[in-house]
């Protein structure tokens, strides 16, 4: 059996916003929903760039097996286009873009996903939300330390980890193959929506109104009663099969629609794309006049190549200065742990209170001698004790450390040497701490030895 898909796409700036930063794109083989992000000059291209990438996929030409590449190389060629266009423009740093992208071809669905927009399947009157958020709340979710009604709450809600337009390298995505089964309802939307409207009032809608197009106006009008305070943008398709009268034509909303209308528009609005208006003008026209277009063009795209150049040479060196204070950084807190720690082990034959950890950085030691000890000697400690002090006994302070000598090292004399009550530090001590005077005997209950 084969099917074919009815569909439908709506969005609304919503309540509370300047613009509309979300795009949504409805064909017969290809859905795709886009949440821009990045200011008012920066989100909606972000999310119509997108969709532009990805829009010319929808053809009945591809096979079931190039589904997945094919969305793969659309979305990280958009996601350098947002980039480079990022590391241009200052005007538009920071822009990115969530997406959800669902191709067909026959009885498959392909589907790749980034971002916290969410694709809904309703099949036999369930409804599974089918991505996961890449978001800080959900990661918090998944690792038990939120519950998921916390994580709705949470000031937080909102921090992404996964974006198109983010980092350089290559965007992650999640990536699936689906039946494309008939009978099932599929819903992309943006949080403007899952976020204000309930899983339970999405599923209602859903499954009480048949028609795609009234299903996502009523959906939109739901989350603007809920105070509407996003861009909200749904895309519904139903699998049907083919002995139903099959849809065609695409519909494109958001901000993907608004950039479409303005793409007529006389002045193109960067440098690279007033070289390539003018150089199609040349190859239309001939005339001398155009050839003064001509040069002017390349002197605009070289001008915009050049500083798209300088602009991924500092971001570069940025980066590996940020990398190198951070682990200087790194270096000396580390170091500076090591300096409150303390451990009682053997220097020059006599037992030893050394500040820091037992351990070399290269050729950097990470502890240093603070005092040592005539009382007990070493050679009268029993065999035990000599072991545990070459392997070094940990203590939390240098007071703990002189107590750990004077009442627990003490305890440990062979039987045939005299029992020592006390330690005292030798005068020839090596000192760079404070000077310790001899310590007292003391009343209270040996302590227990610590391995390190």
């Amino acid at each position: 059996m084969t099917t074919s898909l009815r569909y439908a796409a709506r969005s609304s700036v919503g309540l509370l916003r300047a613009s509309n930063q979300d795009s949504g794109y409805a064909g017969p083989h290809l859905m795709v929903l886009c949440d821009g992000m990045g200011g008012p000059a920066g989100g909606d291209i972000a999310s119509a760039v997108a969709i532009d990438h990805l829009s010319p996929l929808d053809a009945d030409s591809h096979q079931a097996g190039e589904l997945l590449g094919l969305l793969r190389t659309a979305v990280q060629d958009a996601h350098q286009d947002l980039m480079s266009r990022s590391a241009s423009d200052p005007a538009l740093a920071g822009l990115g873009t969530t997406c959800i992208a669902i191709m067909r071809s026959g009885n498959k669905l392909a589907m790749v996903h980034v971002g916290d927009s969410r694709a809904y399947l309703l099949r036999d009157g369930e409804l599974t939300q089918v991505t996961t958020d890449h978001t800080f709340v959900e990661y918090l979710v998944e690792t038990g330390r939120l519950t998921r009604e916390q994580a709705r709450q949470h000031p937080q809600r909102s921090v992404l980890l996964r974006v198109l337009g983010d980092a350089e390298g290559d965007v992650q995505l999640d990536e699936s193959i689906r039946e494309a089964v008939p009978g099932d309802r599929w819903l992309l939307c943006s949080d403007g929506l899952s976020g204000p409207v309930s899983a339970e009032t999405i599923k209602d809608v859903l499954t009480s109104v048949a028609d795609p197009e009234a299903a996502a106006e009523e959906l939109i009008d739901l989350a603007e009663r809920a105070g509407g305070p996003d861009n909200i943008t749904a895309v519904i398709f139903d699998v049907v099969d083919t002995d139903e009268p099959a849809q065609t034509g695409a519909q494109v909303v958001g901000s993907a629609a608004q950039h479409r209308e303005r793409a007529d528009a006389p002045e193109p609005r960067t440098p690279a794309a007033k070289a390539a208006a003018l150089v199609a003008g040349l190859e239309e026209g001939g005339d001398s006049g155009a050839r003064s277009h001509q040069e002017e063009a390349l002197a605009a795209l070289a001008d915009s190549q050049a500083r798209l150049r300088r602009a991924r040479r500092r971001r570069a060196v940025l980066s590996t200065l940020v990398l190198v204070v951070a682990l200087a950084g790194a270096l000396v807190l580390g170091y500076r742990w090591t300096q409150t720690q303390f451990y009682v082990s053997t220097s020059g034959g006599k037992v030893a209170i050394f500040q820091g950890i037992p351990q070399e950085l290269g050729p950097v030691s990470l502890s240093h001698l603070v005092e040592t000890y005539s009382e007990p000697p070493l050679a009268e400690l029993d065999e035990r004790m000599r072991q545990r002090l070459e392997e070094t006994v940990s203590q939390p302070s240098l007071e703990a450390a002189r107590e750990y000598v004077s009442t627990t090292v003490a305890g440990y004399t062979t039987d045939d040497a005299a029992p020592s009550s006390s330690a005292t530090p030798s005068a020839g001590a090596t000192a760079t701490g404070p000077a310790s005077p001899s310590p007292s005997p003391t009343s209270s209950p040996t302590a227990s030895p610590t391995g390190r």
